[in-house]
């Protein structure tokens, strides 16, 4: 080995050296059936998950192996648009104090259409319902309200478009009976209702995307599924990376820590 080193001209430790970087074996397997369940998620979400499990890794390690095991996934590049000015959207200081609702459409196995009501909380980001079926008229979302009313939950301020569901008689008459005042947006302006757009863009991703459904009955199931994921288990940025009901309960608590006084 000593005159091999000096005939190639390098010192012997250098010949001698083995490697002592960790594998992360047990990450790797870990972060691939991660990724394998939550299969839109990039590698940012991936490390939220893995620190809620009580991995003490950070984003950089987590970046490499998850390139290194080929988990990227593929994202469509934006086209450029001009600047204009933003709208700056009304914020919500406290649960139920504004929501947004919204229809969203797709198609079973069958190649027959059906609709999806949804609903967001600008504060916790949860949503309270989300309705399947194949037609769903201004009766319908009224019924879903009222429902969501007797539990107790009803918001000050709801935003929506200038649909027919949302502009007819039933939703202002309930509206002016439950003292909650609806915002609607300018026509083709969907960037002021962007919270409920954002979450649509999320069901569209994370289900709508990655199921086929053969019945209005399998949708519902998998749809209501993927709404109680969202708001239990998925981790939100804009929450610091909580779910929206850790925030809204952890909201709860501290206002009444708060009015008791410590």
């Amino acid at each position: 080995m000593r005159r091999a080193c000096r005939l190639v001209q390098i010192p012997r430790p250098t010949a001698y050296y083995r490697s002592r970087k960790k594998t992360w074996n047990e990450l790797r397997i870990r972060m691939r059936d991660l990724a394998a369940v939550r299969i839109r998620y990039g590698y940012r979400r991936l490390h939220v998950l893995l620190h809620r499990e009580g991995w003490k890794v950070n984003h950089k390690l987590v970046w490499r192996l998850y390139r290194e095991e080929g988990l990227s996934i593929r994202t469509k590049g934006r086209k450029k648009k001009i600047s204009r000015l933003r709208v700056v959207l009304p914020e919500a200081k406290a649960p139920n104090e504004r929501w947004s609702m919204d229809f969203v459409s797709d198609g079973l196995f069958s190649s027959r259409r059906f609709r999806i009501f949804t609903l967001v909380d600008h504060f916790t980001r949860e949503s309270p319902a989300i309705v399947v079926d194949h037609s769903i008229p201004g009766s319908k979302v009224v019924e879903v309200l009222d429902h969501l009313a007797g539990l107790g939950i009803k918001p000050q301020v709801i935003t929506v478009d200038n649909g027919p569901e949302f502009s007819g008689r039933a939703l202002d008459e309930w509206a002016d009976r439950n003292g909650v005042k609806l915002d609607f947006i300018r026509p083709g302006k969907p960037v002021e209702n962007a919270y409920i757009e954002s979450f649509n863009g999320k069901l569209r991703e994370e289900c709508l995307n990655l199921h086929w459904f053969k019945t209005i009955e399998e949708a519902k199931e998998k749809i209501e599924s993927w709404r109680v994921d969202y708001n239990v288990h998925r981790p939100h940025s804009a929450l610091n990376d909580q779910t929206p009901s850790e925030f809204a309960e952890n909201f709860d608590l501290s206002r009444a820590v708060e009015k008791a006084g410590f």
